[in-house]
């Protein structure tokens, strides 16, 4: 019984020892006072009867019943206490007395599409403290040296009151043996500190696919907060560890786990004395991705030997991206971007002189995933996008045809423009400017637009494809690239002159060939071969392939394919394209020829020179392959790498080499310039 109750009792008790007395005061003065007067009762004559015996017994008659009625209330309450509310009570006598410390769950597992581990747990032995410990002078600074870290800072950790009053709060992670054989070995010295087996985060195949599975940290404060106020139900505390990039920071509420509580009691001053009910953590659900092992690594060594190759020209080159998707279904299978990190770095928290080291000018932002959020000119490869414009809007037909002559004035001498082969390709149709990539071809095309009443149609045909827009890939920090019109060019420029800010045809001639202010990523471009593989459909590219059940029972949550973009082509332009762009493969150049015909799957492909002033240009390739049954795209992409067609067309060719099992054993050297 609380001792709410009991006093609530002794209060009743009182009162009806009060009304009892009251009663028996009354029933003494009626008998002293009484008078026998014959048995006649007088008659009175009028007026009310104020004698000092009336009203001592009308004071008492209402004290009698002003105690009834606090009894009543009384006992009412004390009904309902007792009775109707007992419940409740008991649950806050219980809530007082009880605290719940939670515990930390292992995160789940991120895998390949063959069930290799990508990313996996590994034991970890994790100093924590009581909030006592900073009561405590003399322990807290013992403890600060022990760790090799300034006083404040443990004492903030410490003091951290996010993980409740009663957990142990984390300090410091992967400490050695030795540090906790100190510990344990001083009890006495600190009586307030522990020390548990938790995990950490484990890269079993180091650098390999770094961007793509991203790094784990340790949660910040307005992270903390903002899991609060999300309701979402994932909440955080101090010392959790928690998604910062890539697949870990996507799927950061399937690979998070259900933290684990224990029961505790607790006397008045909060300490506990004795433990309860405890349910154990569940470990976080395991991820299965898309990618191919195998194929990664394939396709990261192809990209670093393609800027190895594209050092000889340019010795600052030291970046690059390349991307293999299934046009199938838009599973990516491979993601490389260079240069890489060591995911491991961050476990635990980064040290200073690691963050400065990946920070510095000469790093070259490897903590960049250059396939999602990097920019690049699209260069020659936007060229089958144009033709489809062209066609589209009237510009041109399948048949028309074009004459180089290696500089053209289309818009006049004073804004004349080269093609990159400067002695001109001669007369040329639509389907081999795309071929042989013959800049007037495509000049004389944004002419046509430059003159026509669809002004836009070029940039509309490019978004259609999905330039200029997130592809939705499930990755963070996804760049949508630009797409530069008219309105655009005015806004941007707002500090030239009105006449500098106009469209003009100049615009038109470089975007046409992929120059200029156009933007795209490699993810993006290699959707774009995807769609034309496909004659028109464009699947969301996604890196899930499934999350497999908590508690290991071998059931999976299949990721559903989904369209991105569908755009409609006639049959006889898709045709043009298709032969245009094995045309890039098997006639423009034999030198670049005998890197494919020792496969026996044919290629569509083309090469790509994005143009950056004086500086050594951006390479890239795009291509799919088997060309008459597409099943892969794959797009390569080189900073300062050259000429597409002598470094990027390198990175295509060794990750189909991997695919399909056919390695280029060709030793012959692109060194023509075809772009």
């Amino acid at each position: 019984m609380g001792s709410s109750t009991l006093i609530l009792i002794g209060v009743v008790v009182l009162v009806a020892a009060l009304a009892v007395a009251a009663v028996l005061v009354l029933s003494r003065g009626a008998a002293r006072f009484r008078l026998d007067i014959g048995g006649q009762a007088p008659r009175a004559a009028g007026g009310n009867d104020t004698s000092a015996e009336n009203t001592f017994k009308g004071r008492l008659r209402g004290l009698g019943v002003f105690s009834g009625s606090i009894i009543g209330i009384l006992l009412a309450r004390l009904w309902s206490m007792q009775l109707v509310s007992g419940d409740e009570y008991s649950q806050q006598a219980d809530s007082n007395r009880t605290r719940t410390v939670t515990t930390v769950a292992p995160r789940g597992r991120i895998l390949d599409r063959n069930g290799v581990e990508l990313v996996g747990n590994r034991p970890s032995l994790t100093v924590t403290a009581h909030n006592d410990v900073a009561s405590d002078d003399v322990e807290l600074q013992l403890l600060a040296n022990l760790l090799g870290m300034p006083k404040v800072a443990a004492k903030r950790k410490v003091t951290d009151s996010s993980q409740g009053a009663q957990s142990a709060r984390t300090v410091s992670v992967d400490v050695t043996r030795s540090t906790v054989a100190f510990i344990q070995e001083h009890a006495d010295t600190f009586p307030n500190v522990l020390i548990e087996q938790r995990t950490q985060r484990a890269y079993p195949q180091g650098e390999v696919a770094c961007h793509l599975l991203g790094y784990t940290g340790t949660v910040t404060q307005d992270q903390i907060q903002a899991s609060q106020q999300s309701g979402s139900g994932l909440t955080y505390e101090s010392g959790d560890t928690t998604g910062q990039a890539g697949v870990e920071y996507q799927y950061e509420e399937v690979l998070q786990g259900v933290r684990g509580e224990q029961t505790v009691y607790v006397d008045a001053n909060g300490n506990v004395t004795d433990y309860s009910t405890s349910v154990p953590p569940e470990a976080g659900s395991d991820v299965e991705l898309t990618i191919d092992l195998t194929l990664q690594k394939a396709a990261e060594q192809a990209l670093a030997d393609g800027i190895t190759r594209a050092k000889r020209a340019d010795p600052t080159c030291n970046s690059g991206a390349a991307v293999v998707i299934d046009v199938t279904n838009g599973e990516v299978l491979a993601m490389a971007s260079a240069p890489s990190f060591r995911p491991e770095l961050f476990v635990g928290g980064i040290s200073q002189d690691d963050w400065d080291a990946l920070s510095s000018d000469d790093a070259g932002n490897p903590l960049m995933n250059r396939v999602v959020s990097g920019q690049f000119v699209a260069a020659s490869t936007i060229k089958p996008l144009t033709t489809f414009a062209a066609l589209d809007h009237g510009i041109a037909n399948v048949n028309s045809g074009y004459v180089c002559n290696g500089w053209w004035t289309g818009f006049g001498q004073a804004y004349g423009k080269w093609c990159w082969k400067h002695e001109g390709h001669g007369g040329i149709d639509l389907r081999n400017g795309i071929t042989y990539s013959c800049d007037v071809v495509f000049y004389e095309i944004a002419k046509g637009f430059y003159n026509s009443s669809t002004q836009d149609g070029m940039q509309e045909t490019f978004r259609n494809w999905g330039l200029g827009s997130t592809t939705g890939v499930d990755l963070p920090g996804e760049a949508a690239g630009r797409v530069p019109d008219a309105e655009w060019k005015w806004n941007y420029f707002s500090n030239y002159s009105d006449a500098d800010r106009q469209w003009q045809g100049g615009d038109y001639t470089n975007i046409a060939i992929g120059q200029g202010d156009i933007l795209v990523t490699p993810l993006q471009m290699c959707s774009v071969y995807m769609g034309i593989a496909n004659r028109g459909t464009v699947w969301t590219p996604h890196v899930l392939k499934g999350v497999l059940g908590r508690g290991d029972n071998g059931s999976m949550l299949e990721y559903q394919p989904r369209t991105h973009v569908t755009p409609t082509e006639d049959p006889s332009y898709m045709d043009l394209v298709h032969s245009g762009l094995e045309g890039v493969i098997y006639e423009e150049s034999a030198s670049l020829t005998a890197h494919f015909t020792n496969m026996s799957a044919r290629v569509a492909g083309k090469t790509g020179t994005g143009e950056h002033g004086n500086t050594t240009p951006t390479a890239w390739f795009c291509a799919f392959a088997p060309a008459d049954d597409p099943r892969y795209a794959v797009s390569a992409v080189i900073d300062k790498g050259g000429y597409g067609s002598t470094s990027a067309m390198y990175v295509v060719r060794d990750i189909l080499g991997a695919i399909f099992n056919e390695p280029d054993t060709s030793t012959t050297s692109v060194s023509d310039g075809t772009r």
